[in-house]
């Protein structure tokens, strides 16, 4: 689930980025607050729960990033694996 995680980490990373924690980026891409916290990235199951792309596009749009930028952080957290 390397994809997975390094999804999530990007989300976090463009949260920092912005000065702000993942519940502020939720928040400012008009989102319910809790929706990148680490409970809600799995199921009750353990299964991995994956962003939508809906959800990913309010991000990238809000914060200025390009889908080629957002490619780019993703990889630096695979390269660390």
């Amino acid at each position: 689930m390397k994809y997975h995680r390094a999804i999530w980490q990007s989300i976090c990373y463009i949260a920092q980025i912005n000065n702000t924690t993942c519940s502020g980026l939720a928040k400012m891409c008009d989102l319910d607050a809790t929706i990148f916290n680490p409970s809600k990235r799995q199921t009750p199951y353990g299964q991995p729960r994956w962003i939508s792309t809906a959800t990913l596009a309010k991000v990238l749009h809000k914060t200025n990033t390009t889908p080629i930028q957002f490619a780019e952080i993703m990889q630096m957290f695979l390269d660390q694996e």
